[in-house]
């Protein structure tokens, strides 16, 4: 049968009623599929677009933060307000970071302010301490603090640039991420010279300003010792997170893709709960590699307080060891709102390893798990060789105020601003109902002296 019969023959069946209703049917099914695929095509940009949209605008916010409290810093009088303030740019910046990897664009000026962030981050920290110490600041102190000032001030102006050409709609995140970093080049390009471009252009003398020592850039490159494994698929990912909440409580989950703009590469994903709102998605990250939990948040209306503080920390060290982190200690926690963030550190035989650290977010009103943050865990666990302390105990008490009531000691590892561990008598007191920690050096004597947060003891 040739082709013009082929055609004959088609017409002629569909002379037949019964075969044209069939074909109407099917056309009807196919319009409605497509219309339920748009539906939820259009559904799944609009969710992205929010969550985008809510890491951008909350960037702004805290990179603001940072510029304000950076600029109290440089007419602070005493060293308690200037450790006040400093503590406060190193909360800041530490958020912001956290909000910036969450844009999904991959672009050499985001990468360059992620590292300003984390750098502004770990120097205030370190001058932090120096207050915390009754020590002044030098001259080059200040002086960098006023360059980082600077630079904040800068990258605050372009982000504002940017938030204005978001809200009048000159710059759309579809447009920018539906085509890679060749569109992303392009849409800045044509239309916005003053937006992305230029945090690149803001940054473009900034790695050499202070970072020649103990902050040089390889800091930022050091391993990462806890994030074990091989990478993973997307699907591998979505499968952790949802195994993280519980598959049976998840109506939809949807992937906000691969994001490497931070120090670790992560997948993200928004899900729905069964009961919750659908405007109100608990945010997941997993990294790519070995499949780690970097971070979950939901935010939610939190009721009457039922829970007692020690059942939310019972709750919080039981989370942990179903998820596979063993050894963990509670050292202090936050309670804001109905919710308790506790810290929790590796404890490797009675030592506890302050660099190993856990977040974990307990609601007060049913118990439920709302928060966990690994980054600490993941950048430096591993399991310890830990040395023989050269001085005993009394000698590391005779090195303390005689007006400090201990409370507790113990062995502990604590971080420096220089990304070293030092291994030490840890003291838990009081001076005139103030609560301290004491670290003395457990090889060399030498003491550190912090103000306590109100923890477990």
């Amino acid at each position: 049968m040739n082709l013009k019969e082929k055609m004959i023959d088609w017409k002629n069946r569909l002379k037949d009623r019964h075969m044209f209703s069939i074909i109407i049917v099917l056309l009807v099914i196919c319009l409605v599929l497509g219309g339920i695929i748009y539906k939820k095509q259009r559904e799944y940009r609009q969710a992205m677009e929010n969550q985008y949209n809510l890491a951008f605008f909350e960037l702004v916010d805290y990179v603001q933060n940072v510029e304000n409290y950076l600029a109290k810093s440089l007419i602070s009088t005493s060293p308690e307000h200037g450790a006040e303030t400093l503590t406060r740019v190193w909360k800041e910046a530490n958020l912001a970071q956290i909000y910036l990897s969450q844009i999904p664009i991959n672009n050499e000026g985001l990468s360059n302010a992620q590292k300003f962030l984390n750098q502004v981050s770990d120097y205030s920290y370190s001058l932090s301490r120096k207050n915390i110490y009754n020590e002044s600041l030098t001259q080059e102190d200040l002086d960098n603090l006023q360059d980082l000032h600077q630079y904040c001030v800068d990258l605050q102006n372009t982000l504002n640039q940017l938030s204005a050409e978001m809200t009048d709609g000159t710059i759309s995140w579809k447009e920018l991420t539906k085509k890679g970093n060749t569109m992303f080049a392009q849409q800045v390009s044509n239309n916005s010279k003053d937006s992305f471009s230029n945090i690149d252009s803001n940054f473009g003398e900034y790695a050499g300003l202070i970072y020649d020592g103990a902050y040089s850039e390889h800091i930022d490159k050091i391993e990462k010792k806890g994030l074990t494994g091989d990478d993973i698929t997307e699907d591998k990912a979505r499968e952790i997170a949802e195994n993280l909440i519980g598959k049976d409580k998840i109506k939809e989950t949807s992937s906000l893709g691969l994001s490497e703009n931070g120090n670790i590469p992560i997948f993200s994903f928004n899900c729905i709960l069964n009961n919750g709102d659908k405007n109100n998605p608990v945010s997941i990250a997993i990294s790519k590699k070995g499949g780690h939990v970097v971070f979950m948040n939901y935010n939610r209306d939190i009721g009457a307080e039922v829970i007692s503080d020690e059942d939310a920390n019972k709750i919080g060290k039981e989370f942990l060891e179903s998820k596979g982190y063993s050894n963990m200690k509670e050292t202090y926690f936050l309670k804001e709102n109905g919710i308790i963030t506790i810290n929790y550190a590796y404890n490797q035989n009675g030592v506890v390893v302050y660099t190993d650290l856990i977040k974990v977010k307990v609601a007060l009103d049913n118990g439920e798990i709302l928060g966990i943050e690994t980054t600490g865990y993941l950048n430096s666990h591993e399991v310890r060789q830990i040395p023989e302390p050269n001085i005993t105990l009394e000698e590391a008490k005779s090195r303390l105020n005689k007006n400090l009531e201990i409370l507790s000691e113990g062995f502990a590892i604590i971080p420096t601003e220089w990304k070293t561990e030092i291994f030490c008598y840890e003291f838990k007191g009081k001076v005139d109902d103030t609560d301290f920690l004491v670290y003395i050096n457990a090889l060399n004597r030498k003491r550190r002296k912090y103000t306590s947060y109100y923890k477990y003891t």
